[in-house]
């Protein structure tokens, strides 16, 4: 067994040791979530005994003391995985305090996109210790993170026996590598960032999440250097540096797709264009996760707000509820290779999410000021998270 093989066994047995004994120890009781309704159309009691699911049940059949009835408007689904959040609230302007944009709007586990780096990795750990929502986080090649934001300008900040370290006493925290390529990050230096950490993902083992946006480098570079497993955030933006060309997919996007690469939406302040989205659910290029790339601003101001705002847009461009749902469930826990968080099955910890879609108008918001009116919205009704329940 070589030293990846054990770092991973040893992040499950820790987070096993941190996550189900310390919850095991705060659970009690029985719990039954009444008449809600599963993504397949079916309705259902889901009755959870000490935090674990005991039973899924026919609607209305389910007794006890302590119960919340749904009355078959509300959804449930696994709980919302967000892969692209800022939670490390010492970073101003991309960061915020982990519960705010976690459990409290509807997500269950968030992973922190590189806000911070090898030299302070240890305080976003600690940060997090506190927090009722499950975190893990992808690690920023630039040991400064964005303690600076254009913490790639300098490779000197890029350090690969740092990285080594952090990943040794974090392995159960950090599920990949960031490096944000774009041009007010990487400066002179173009795509060479990139290929550095290229080269720590073939040494650790760790795929890498790469933000994209105003070149150079030229998006083309960014896509050649990507393989199975990395992620693309970003790729509904519409900077000119985008995807999409004479509104065709790029060939080498197609091939990255092809090899492998995950495309994850990352909507941000500046990163999701209504137009490309449109297009690119015209020429069939489906996005494997939605997540907000959520900090203090853009919760409070949007265009952001919350995870259910920006799947209330995916319903709105006419992709249909399970698809939506299962990139911030199903898709998730695939690539984070934990699919015991994208199901709802008897015998395992509850991380569940209630939600209703509600027949109102919603005026929704893209990152360039493009707006639309939508006639669904989809709002968080509350969460389960390793068996504890929270109203959202």
């Amino acid at each position: 067994m070589n030293l990846i093989d054990h770092c991973n066994r040893f992040r499950i047995l820790l987070m096993i040791d941190r996550t189900f004994l310390k919850r095991m120890r705060e659970m009690t009781g029985r719990l039954i979530l009444k008449n809600v309704r599963m993504l397949d159309g079916d309705a259902a009691d889901i009755i959870l005994e000490n935090g674990v699911i005991n039973e899924i049940a026919l609607p209305g059949t389910a007794t006890g003391e302590e119960m919340i009835d749904y009355e078959n408007k509300a959804f449930v689904s696994s709980g919302w995985i967000d892969m692209h959040v800022h939670a490390f609230p010492e970073f101003e302007p991309y960061g915020d305090d982990v519960d705010e944009i976690g459990y409290k709007t509807g997500v269950t586990t968030v992973i922190d996109a590189g806000s911070t780096g090898a030299d302070q990795i240890s305080d976003l750990v600690k940060s997090c210790k506190s927090a009722k929502t499950n975190v893990f986080a992808f690690l920023n090649i630039s040991r400064i993170g964005l303690k600076r934001i254009d913490e790639l300008s300098n490779l000197s900040w890029i350090n690969e026996d740092e990285i080594r370290k952090a990943f040794s006493q974090y392995g159960d925290f950090i599920v990949g590598l960031k490096a944000r390529i774009s041009k007010s990050v990487v400066g002179p230096n173009g795509v060479e960032p990139l290929r550095i950490a290229r080269r720590f993902s073939s040494d650790t083992g760790l795929p890498l999440m790469v933000h994209i946006g105003s070149g150079p480098p030229d998006i083309k570079d960014v896509l050649e250097l990507l393989e199975e497993k990395d992620i693309i955030t970003h790729y509904l933006n519409g900077k000119a540096n985008n995807l999409f060309e004479a509104g065709e997919p790029l060939p080498e996007l197609t091939k990255a797709i092809e090899r492998g690469v995950h495309l994850d939406v990352g909507h941000g302040t500046a990163s999701f264009s209504f137009p490309t989205a449109e297009m690119a659910s015209e020429k069939g290029i489906r996005f494997n996760t939605i997540s907000t790339d959520i900090y203090r601003r853009n919760r409070e101001n949007g265009p952001v707000f919350n995870m259910a705002n920006v799947l209330t847009k995916f319903l709105y461009l006419g992709y249909p509820l399970k698809v939506v749902i299962d990139a911030v469930t199903v898709n998730a826990a695939a690539w984070l290779r934990k699919p015991e968080l994208g199901r709802i099955s008897v015998g395992d910890i509850a991380n569940l999410t209630l939600f209703s879609v509600e027949d109102e108008s919603s005026l929704l918001r893209d990152s360039e000021g493009e707006e639309r009116m939508a006639d669904k919205r989809i709002v968080a009704k509350g969460v389960v998270i390793n068996g504890e329940f929270f109203e959202c």
